[in-house]
């Protein structure tokens, strides 16, 4: 049965995914000034696995993300500004110009952080799943991955051990048909990530990723498994990727006119208008539109105009001191 959101959560849904493409679509034309250093890896069409998952959190409950990042650190609420001047390796960044597009993070908002390996997330997640469960204040954390993270040992281990320790963990896994270049149709032998993940005892769901309601409701039920105390669960969601693995990537692998094809078929904002259509005026749609492209260009006017960060502090922010 499909959740009833109201109309401010589904406009504000919309300004989430909207912001997320925004960000990503204006960073592909940044990323060619050579103004930000780094590889980038942009989130463009995944916006609706992102955001229908963070709608249902609070900055009490703990997500880590992937090197493709952006989307979920936006979903879970960090400030797009800071995110930019990150990116833009400038001090006024999430974390002072340091870490880069793969490595932003922001503590008080419950994102732990993304990461440039592959499947390292899974079990940071299960260690922020176990410390939920023991302060007992119903709080889940939620890893994030691709369909070549499931194939990495380290998720694997986690998830049993996310099972016999009954972690409330939930393994998110955004299958954007692609492992890097690779696809998953070869890479996958069960051919089915949701059914394998069955095999350590967990609850899992498969769901359509390009439609933002799905995801919506598919994560409802499982955060109402995990926040009881019934252990962790696994959200296998179908969607794709309108930009390559990197910037650069020359996508070479994919059939002829195939992104082209998805964006017209699999956007999942054009997707998410044609659903509220009837309810939410389109005016009212734009005008977000328009607020949103205004808060991109200041936040690339405001990454280009920030400081670096300082070299005497190069030092700084790089161990922990437990003195």
């Amino acid at each position: 049965m499909a959740i009833q959101q109201s109309d401010d959560q589904l406009l504000r849904a919309y300004r989430q995914m909207k912001t997320i493409r925004e960000f990503e679509e204006r960073l592909h034309k940044e990323i060619m000034t050579g103004e930000i250093a780094g590889f980038t890896h942009l989130y463009a069409g995944q916006e609706a696995v992102a955001v229908g998952v963070c709608e249902h959190l609070d900055e009490k409950d703990l997500i880590v993300s992937t090197h493709r990042g952006h989307g979920h650190c936006i979903a879970k609420g960090c400030d797009v500004k800071a995110m930019m001047a990150e990116i833009y390796g400038r001090a006024t960044g999430l974390g002072k110009g340091k870490g880069g597009s793969m490595h932003i993070a922001d503590f008080d908002k419950g994102m732990l952080g993304a990461n440039g390996i592959v499947g390292a997330g899974g079990p940071l997640a299960v260690g922020a799943a176990l410390s939920a469960k023991l302060d007992g204040e119903g709080r889940v954390a939620i890893s994030f991955g691709g369909d070549g993270s499931v194939n990495q040992g380290a998720v694997l281990e986690a998830m049993n051990m996310a099972v016999v320790i009954k972690a409330p963990a939930i393994f998110v896994i955004e299958n954007n048909g692609y492992s890097e270049h690779t696809g998953a149709d070869y890479a996958v032998g069960s051919r089915d990530i949701s059914a394998r993940s069955e095999a350590f005892g967990m609850k899992s769901i498969k769901a359509d990723g390009c439609d933002y309601f799905a995801v919506y409701d598919a994560m409802a039920e499982l955060l109402d498994h995990a926040r009881a105390g019934k252990g962790p669960c696994v959200a296998e969601f179908m969607t794709t990727r309108f930009f390559g693995h990197f910037e650069g990537d020359p996508q070479k692998y994919r059939a002829k006119d195939e992104v082209k094809r998805h964006r017209a078929e699999m956007d999942c904002l054009r997707n998410f208008r044609n659903r509220v259509e009837g309810r939410i005026v389109a005016a009212v749609l734009d005008a977000i539109d328009e607020e949103v492209l205004a808060l991109i260009d200041e936040a690339v006017d405001g990454a280009r105009s920030a400081p670096g960060p300082d070299a005497a502090e190069v030092t700084t922010d790089v161990y922990v001191s437990y003195q």
